[in-house]
């Protein structure tokens, strides 16, 4: 019997693995990586004991202690061994995101793996391999981009350490960052990458205003120069926003009677009108005027704001309106309402 049983789940591990070879080559490909870098990293001692970082350095270490207590006291977020050790990038970006549009609509590619789920990104932790997954989406007619990623979450499942290039943020970049990442560590919504993403900057924005008032004072440099960047970054992302939606609202005009050539050329002039819009706002810093001198952007970076700010202002009303501004309250609730999907999943693994 016990041989049946065992012949039985070999014969189905290897009908899964063919079924999904791919998905399993790239899903051990990710683990190595993953694996490597917490493996990799170190406790916090050993930096803040490393004569080879600077006091400032150090002094960002200590701040993402303070940051991770606070969003367990302040924000109701929960208690996690996340960013409690070190890796060293020494320099060097380690992850890249790849993330496919339609050309003449804004529906992005979705990648689905076994129990996890769909994703409207794929992560890779080797460069080229992530040129190869963009040009090849490239030759199959989607508009295709590679990223850079500077962090991210494994929602709770590992211990995330803090990424070496995360100390060369300004203060109230990196108190951003760090709740937004622990958001998705407390709350995890499956199948739904914009719902998270929208909620983990919302919590990341009013977090880290909350907590800058709290270490430095209302009228401090860092929350000055915080709500500062905050104030370009809605004021570009509103811009962003309200332009994709002219730029579907010209893509439903589109009809099979016009050419592949008649797209492409209205669709390049459209998207020139929206960069070029960009020198008729306001912004604190001047940098933000000349934001795609460097790059045109084509679907995928539309489909990026819809992903990450599209729903910031139903989180601010609910936020206030319901519950009063009381983080504890609202993430009480959202944990209620979201959190035995997010218990399943810490289980399997």
């Amino acid at each position: 019997m016990i041989k049946k049983i065992s012949l039985g789940v070999l014969v189905a591990l290897l009908l899964f693995l063919g079924y999904y070879h791919e998905e399993a080559i790239y899903g051990i490909r990710q683990g190595k990586g993953q694996l490597k870098i917490i493996f990799e990293a170190k406790p916090l001692s050993s930096y803040l004991e490393d004569d080879l970082y600077s006091e400032k350095e150090k002094s960002k270490i200590h701040l993402i202690q303070e940051i991770r207590q606070f969003t367990i006291d302040s924000l109701g977020l929960d208690y996690t061994e996340s960013y409690s050790e070190m890796y060293d990038q020494k320099g060097q970006p380690i992850l890249w995101n790849v993330t496919a549009c339609q050309p003449y609509e804004l529906t992005p590619k979705r990648w689905s793996f076994p129990i996890a789920g769909s994703f409207p990104y794929k992560g890779f932790f080797i460069k080229d391999l992530a040129k190869q997954e963009r040009d090849k989406l490239r030759q199959e007619g989607w508009d295709a981009e590679i990223r850079e990623v500077s962090a991210w979450s494994t929602l709770g499942v590992l211990n995330d350490p803090i990424l070496s290039s995360m100390l060369d943020r300004s203060v109230g970049s990196l108190t951003q960052l760090v709740i937004h990442e622990l958001t998705h560590g407390t709350l995890y919504v499956k199948g739904s990458i914009t719902y998270n993403e929208n909620l983990a900057d919302f919590v990341g924005d009013e977090g880290a205003k909350k907590f800058l008032i709290y270490k430095y004072g209302k009228y401090s440099p860092e929350y000055i120069k915080f709500m500062s960047r905050t104030g370009d970054r809605k004021t570009f992302a509103d811009y962003i926003l309200k332009s994709t939606q002219s730029l579907d609202s010209l893509y439903q005009t589109f009809t099979d009677e016009l050419t592949l050539q008649q797209k492409q050329s209205l669709k390049e002039q459209k998207i020139k009108e929206i960069t070029e819009g960009l020198q008729h706002l306001e912004f604190a810093n001047a940098n933000y005027c000349s934001y795609f001198d460097d790059f045109t952007p084509n679907n995928t970076f539309f489909m990026s704001y819809k992903r990450y700010r599209s729903k910031q202002n139903e989180f601010k009303r609910e936020f206030e309106e319901d519950f009063n501004g009381d983080f504890h309250a609202y993430m009480m609730y959202l944990k209620e309402e979201y959190q035995p999907m997010f218990k399943y999943l810490k289980k399997l693994f």
